[in-house]
Parts: structure tokens; sequence; C-alpha cells
């Protein structure tokens, strides 16, 4: 039986999202969990999966066009199902007929631009596999199969679909790869004779070139992922009054405690998922803290919800880890690697960014010892953490040598007061300095 599949909510507070591609073509069946479309989000760009085996009867909107959450996208089918009268259909379940359905705000943002094709590698028929479907221009192909073609230095539009209904998989960009290989390691044709010299001849000084081509310096056009990065930030600062508070931590028994841990643990701890769990403590002893700003009310959670800021090559993404004031520390490992993986590989799905009342982002593995963090809306609050550093610090009226990092708070202060905070920074210091409380 036929039935609406709705544009899903991408972002907890998102009133539209960006239909990027439908990996499934118009007639064509699918199975439970293949990707129907994907999604461009704020923080990147999710395939959503099918709940269930069906067949897509028809796509309401094409690529490339901002849809209001909830707004009907396409009518799904049960397996062999056919369209019939595709307008009464949609009169029958309350939908606009196609030609009115459309008629929704096309986001001008350029797509990413497409690497050149190397001069090795094989000259490739854009055309559809053999039997597919006609993607009438479009051109589909999963995440990961984007980024291995943007590796590899290959134009995803060379490429031949051999995945559902044409769609571009890992395994084309790897046969291209290793065809192109292959190619460059055939002798080379025997040169041509030289061409005789030219004769020389007056010619007038070229004039010099303008700087804008001159080759120093290149434009990379905005993905829309990198507008949407810029936009959203761009209203943080606006409209969300931050403030902003620091703490130096003492971290010698946190990274003491980590080395014992990871001496019997069969999952390797990083410094990061201890200070997670003291994230996670901190809000279970101030739940004030653990809260967002609605226009009507503050909202606070039950549970605590963590957004891990993860960096992908076309842009940062914040996977939500739910739940970690009841989580180990391994399983707070094993949950933040395992979304680190579908982040950089584009498995991530619209269920992992959303909800969450706090981001921590760690830049102390590239030396940085201190910044402040833009607050992800609608959270109240992202935690900067920098490098661990050894400092002279005063301990019993001594000086003596310590391990210390330092971390910026950046608070909204609309649900959150300036004493919340301190109070909560005080929590999260304590339990650093005092780790065997992240383990018990």
């Amino acid at each position: 039986m036929a039935e609406l599949f709705r544009m899903p909510a991408v972002a907890a507070d998102a009133a539209t999202a960006v239909l990027s591609a439908w990996q499934v073509a118009e007639g064509a069946s699918f199975t439970k969990d293949d990707a129907l479309v994907s999604i461009e989000t704020d923080k990147a760009e999710v395939d959503v999966s099918a709940e269930r085996d069906g067949v897509l009867l028809k796509a309401l909107y094409e690529a490339g066009v901002e849809i209001e959450v909830g707004d009907p996208i396409a009518v799904l089918g049960t397996v062999g199902e056919q369209t019939g009268d595709l307008d009464t259909l949609l009169a029958e379940l309350g939908v606009a007929a196609p030609a009115e359905a459309r008629q929704a705000v096309r986001r001008d943002v350029p797509e990413e631009p497409a690497a050149p094709v190397p001069s090795a590698a094989p000259a490739l028929s854009p055309a559809p596999a053999s039997g597919g479907p006609d993607r009438g221009g479009r051109i589909f192909s999963s995440p990961l199969a984007r980024r291995l073609a943007r590796e590899a230095g290959l134009g995803i539009e060379a490429l031949t679909g051999t995945g559902p209904g044409g769609r571009i998989v890992r395994r084309d960009v790897e046969a291209a790869v290793a065809a192109g290989r292959a190619q460059a390691t055939e002798p080379p044709a025997p040169p041509a004779p030289p061409a005789p010299a030219p004769v020389p001849q007056a010619t007038t000084p070229a004039a010099p070139a303008s700087a804008a081509g001159s080759g120093d310096h290149e434009d990379v056009p905005h993905t829309r992922m990198r507008r949407a990065i810029a936009r959203r930030l761009t209203e943080s600062k606006q409209h969300t009054p931050h403030f902003y508070l620091r703490a130096t931590c003492a971290v010698d028994e946190l990274l003491a405690l980590r080395q014992r841990i990871n001496a019997v643990s069969p999952v390797k701890i990083s410094v990061n998922d201890l200070l997670i769990k003291a994230v996670a403590t901190a809000h279970t002893q101030v739940p004030e803290m653990n809260a967002v700003w609605q226009p009507d009310a503050v909202r606070r959670f039950r549970t605590v919800d963590v957004s891990v800021a993860i960096a992908t090559e076309t842009g940062l993404v914040t996977p939500v880890l739910r739940g970690i004031e009841n989580l180990s520390v391994s399983a707070i490992a094993t949950r933040t690697r395992a979304f680190a993986e579908r982040a950089r590989s584009g498995g991530l799905v619209p269920a992992d960014l959303e909800g969450g009342s706090i981001t921590v982002s760690n830049l102390g593995m590239y030396g940085v010892e201190e910044f402040a963090a833009i607050i992800n809306p609608p959270q109240a609050a992202i935690l900067a953490i920098g490098a661990a550093r050894d400092e002279a610090v005063v301990r019993d009226g001594a000086v003596t040598a310590a391990k210390v990092l330092g971390v910026v708070l950046s608070v909204d202060h609309r649900p959150v007061d300036g004493a919340v905070a301190a109070r909560w920074l005080a929590a999260f210091t304590e339990a650093v300095e005092n780790p065997v409380r992240l383990v018990v």
C-alpha cells in the first residue's frame, strides 16, 4: 500500500533541510536499511535508510531543493506495486499534484567541484551501468565513494556506477584507481622526432599577467556544508549571548589512571574519553547545565547526551553520545571510535546528530594550549580542551612541576546563569583531578 515518505528532522532546531540526492531511482525496489536519499544538514551529508522493503513510486522533489521538515518528499509502495494514476494517488494521500509540490526553494549553493581526472587514469564512460535506469543527468554516489574519488583525484562524473540504480559505490572507485595504475605501468610510446626549431621573430613584449591570473592563489568554491557551517555559527554568535569561563586542571593522576587502564583493557582509552566522562559527572552534579533554551521554556534533560566534535575532510561533525552518565569509560571509547569511523566514511545518519546539551571539542592533539569555541545551537554550552603541558605549580607552599590542561567553557547565558556554569566547571575540574570517580 502506498504511503508518504516525509523529510526527516535532521537537527533538533532545523525547520528545513536540503534534499541532496536520491539514492534510489523512481520505480526501483529497495530493501530494509538501503539508502533512499541523501540529506544535507548543517554539519554533514547523511543517508536516510529505508525502514522496510519497498519501491520508490514517485519522487516529489528533485535534488538540490530545500524542503520543510515533515513535508512529503516521495511516495513509497510495497514491492511490485505500480504507480497507476499519480494524481489520484496523491489526492488520496492528501498531497498536491507534482507540478505544485515541486514549488520549493532551491538553495543557491554550488556543488563541490569535481577533481580533474589525472592523465594516468583511463577514459571512463559517464553512462550508467548496463541495464541501469536513466539518472537524468544526476549522479548517484555514496558519501564514501565521493571521498575515495576525491582522495584518488578522480571526477565522480567520470565513473560508472554498479550499485543499485546505477549508484557509484566504493568498488567502482577502487576499480577505476586500479585501472589507472595498470595503465600507468604500461611502457610509454616511443617519442616523436623533435620538430625543427622555429625561426625567431621580433615580438612585442607581453603585458604582465594580472594578479588574478598569475597562479598565486586558488579560489575553492563553497560546498553546501561549508556554507551551512558558516551560516549556523554566524547565527550562533549573533543570537546566542555567549560568556566564557576558564579553568586549569592538574592531570597527572588522570594520565596515570589512563596508563593503568590501558595496560589491562582490550579497548584503548584516550584522554578525551576520560574527559567526556568527567563532563557527564559534572552534568549529573549540576543538572541545571543539562538544558537548552526554547522559545517558551528552558528544557532540562533527564539523561546526559554529549556531542563530540569530529573533524572530517568536508567539515566538522558532532555526533551525540547518549546516556553517558550510565556508560563506562571503555563504552564511551568504543562508541566514540565508531562515530569517528562512520563520520569519515559518510555513514552518519540524521539521528546521530540530534540532541545533546553540550559539545566537547578537543584540539590538544594539535598542541593548542587554549581556545574559545562557538556554541552549537540549540545546545547551551561547548567545552574547548587544550593540550596537556608541564608547568610550575604551588602545592602546600612549595613549587613543583605538574601536568596541567587548559579548558574554556562557552555558555549560552539565556538558560544558564554564571554561578551555575561556575559550579559546573568546578565539578568538572574536581572529577578530572580525582579521576577515580570516573571509573567507580
